[in-house]
């Protein structure tokens, strides 16, 4: 089993201290903290051909709309390396198992945040299976901080696990995006980063072969034209009216990368000197204070803000996304033939199920759009916060199992 790198960890640490400082600023001085949230930095006069409503920097929207993009950027680039790389995780059909998984357990997820909602929710501006694309993302560095622990350095469950939530968080992102009732969808931004990857392909990162000239040789090897064309991508999918956060995703198929998969975060991709994982190194300490800044205006939680959302959305983390996941694998053996991992006991799905149930970072960011907002949406924050102790109970229900 490869060494995962150490700088998940530290992504860990850097949420968690956001926030716990979120935390205790919202709940001892609560005018200041959300005077911090919508302290408007500057009033950007854009043309309604490329922003329909206006626009104020905030450090909400600096935060989620500039820096998540290169956290949703460096797991997308973990994904594809899998799914395409030699020895990849998730070449050819290795991949049907966690997408069935995948597909499950959002529909579980949906499913029980759907019913539970329609029997107890009482908030006045509550509409029937409002706010159902929460519970569909996870938190990759957290559930692997505790996964970690779990399983041991070496467990494959352990990778298991970090596709699953990757896979969870760029599917709930995309779910988001797209059923927002509140977004101006303008799909035609979208050829703006598609016609991006395109010419970036075209004159730079399309293989020269061995007789091109030195210098097209080293251009491939550059990233600023990479860099150039993730910044149109950007900027066409956050005009599109999709979640900003996946503004550099288009771009990452056509980044020259190594011949071989390593494994998901694996330590040895650092001694790698292709473009995609120059530019991944490059983002591994920036984006430590990203996440603290992320915890920091996402993550505080109102300790009063209990209500029945909190139970919805409980209900959802750890009802539906575990059973589904366990259904979909199900469905996916029974039905269709298609194995489970290598390697893998049922006792250890069934710990990867539990911690599934963790979901902070991007059901935070779907909290804004998919709920109309004030204490729905604090109960909803609050829900995310304890579905974190699924953690710790599936630590110490394995150390009981082991005893």
């Amino acid at each position: 089993m490869y060494r995962v790198s150490p700088f998940v960890r530290r992504f860990a640490h850097a949420l968690m201290a956001g926030i716990v400082l979120a935390t205790l600023w919202v709940n001892l001085s609560p005018d200041s903290y959300y005077d911090m949230l919508e302290w408007r930095l500057a009033d950007l006069d854009l043309p309604l051909w490329l922003a329909p409503l206006p626009v104020s920097l905030t450090p909400m929207l600096i935060v989620s709309h500039f820096m998540m993009p290169f956290f949703v950027g460096f797991i997308g680039k973990e994904i594809w390396e899998a799914l395409i790389l030699s020895r990849g995780v998730l070449a050819g059909g290795r991949a049907l198992a966690p997408f069935a998984a995948i597909l499950g357990g959002a529909i579980g997820a949906i499913a029980v945040w759907t019913v539970t909602g329609a029997l107890i929710e009482t908030a006045e501006e509550a509409r029937f299976g409002m706010g159902w694309q929460v519970p569909v993302g996870g938190d990759v560095v957290l559930a692997f901080f505790v996964a970690r622990r779990v399983f041991g350095a070496g467990h494959p469950a352990l990778l298991l696990s970090l596709l699953l939530m990757i896979g969870f968080d760029i599917f709930g992102l995309l779910l988001t995006g797209l059923s927002d009732p509140q977004a101006s969808l303008r799909m035609i931004w979208l050829l703006l980063p598609a016609l991006s990857a395109l010419a970036v392909w075209r004159f730079v990162a399309r293989d020269p072969g061995p007789a091109a000239p030195l210098a097209r040789r080293r251009r491939a090897l550059a990233l600023w034209p990479y860099a150039l064309a993730g910044l149109f991508s950007w900027a066409g999918v956050a005009a599109s009216g999709l979640p900003p956060a996946q503004g550099l995703l288009p771009i990452i198929p056509v980044i020259p990368h190594a011949d071989r998969s390593f494994g998901v975060f694996a330590e040895a991709e650092a001694f790698l000197h292709d473009p995609l994982n120059r530019l991944a190194h490059l983002l591994v300490k920036p984006l430590a204070p990203m996440l603290f800044f992320f915890g920091l205006t996402r993550g505080g939680i109102d300790l009063g803000a209990f209500a029945p959302t909190t139970l919805t959305l409980l209900a959802a983390l750890w009802l539906g996304k575990p059973l589904g996941i366990l259904a979909g694998l199900f469905v996916a053996r029974g039905a269709f033939g298609i194995r489970l991992p290598a390697n893998l006991r049922r006792r250890d799905i069934l710990f990867v199920a539990a911690l599934a149930g963790m979901g902070f970072t991007v059901p935070a960011l779907s909290l804004e759009s998919a709920l109309p907002g004030g204490g729905m949406t604090e109960a909803a924050r609050l829900g995310l916060a304890l579905s974190l102790l699924a953690g710790p109970l599936a630590l110490a229900l394995k150390r009981l199992v082991h005893r």
